[in-house]
């Protein structure tokens, strides 16, 4: 379960970011405040062997040195309306992080992709190869792709609910990730994270359909790591019908989740009933 914090907020006039987090903008920050005093850390250059577009001038993130609590995380959240800075908790930091393993991509891209089409094209692929066997595994859709799952009610404060779970899994000590994105979702792209590079060699699409999460389920991406993703969700589903359709959106997603966890949908969908997090993971 989540836990509750309290997070203490220094008073501090906001400031001009620091010329380093400028460069994160096309804009070059302009306008952008920051109140928040950050630890050691620097930006990150993607590797040129990675870059998808090697026009593309500026480092893809900041990175702290050293791990960061869960209040640290909050206070940053925050202030993302006046930052422009979405934090990210980074598993892995060594690799692909600090070493800029990382292709990075404008979050406009993003606007090109619809979620029904997404799913579309991924069911429709892994039916043509499945044997019938295999297509047991995502009764009781078969063959056939149910398309994006209906919103469901919020419950709670979408930011609150972050806020808690970033808290549980600061434990872990991780360092934090800085993004210039208007919204967290952006973050898969202009990051430029690889994590779901054997399930799909573009992580832009990946990065509509987290974004349509977050209008339809209230949720927000808390933290990423190699091959990870963890995210809190506001507005999880509540009947099992319900889940199961949403289970279908994580299979195209994420097939491992299912594949190589509860094993077909049914299952699965029993798994994310009511749940405030979801956590996706690529072989």
């Amino acid at each position: 379960m989540i836990g509750t914090g309290t997070v203490e907020m220094a008073k501090r006039e906001p400031r001009r970011l620091p010329p380093d987090l400028r460069g994160l903008f096309d804009d070059g920050g302009r306008g952008r405040l920051l109140s928040v005093d950050l630890p050691s850390g620097e930006v990150v250059w993607p590797d040129p062997t990675y870059v998808r577009w090697p026009s593309n001038r500026r480092p893809a993130f900041w990175l702290s040195d050293d791990p960061v609590t869960g209040d640290f995380w909050t206070r940053l959240r925050r202030e993302h309306p006046h930052s422009g800075l979405w934090p990210v908790l980074l598993e892995d930091s060594v690799q692909p992080w600090s070493v800029g393993q990382v292709a990075p991509d404008a979050a406009t891209e993003i606007d090109h992709f619809h979620v029904g089409a997404f799913m579309d094209e991924v069911w429709s692929d892994w039916v043509e190869r499945a044997t019938e066997d295999q297509l047991e595994i995502l009764d009781p859709f078969g063959p056939h792709c149910p398309g994006p799952a209906d919103p469901a009610p919020v419950r709670c404060d979408p930011d609150e609910l972050a806020d808690r779970y970033a808290a549980v899994l600061a434990q872990r000590g991780m360092p934090l990730g800085l993004a210039a994105v208007t919204r967290g979702a952006d973050a898969l792209a202009v990051m430029g994270w690889q994590g779901a590079l054997h399930h799909n060699e573009w992580n832009v699409p990946l990065a509509a359909v987290v974004r349509s999460w977050e209008d339809r389920y209230a949720a927000r991406l808390v933290s990423m790591g190699f091959n990870t993703l963890e995210l809190s969700v506001a507005a999880p589903p509540a009947t099992p019908q319900h889940a199961l359709h949403i289970a279908a959106e994580h299979w195209t997603f994420c097939p491992d989740a299912i594949l190589q966890g509860a094993g077909t949908l049914l299952d699965y969908a029993a798994q994310i009933l009511n749940k405030p997090n979801w956590s996706f993971w690529w072989d």
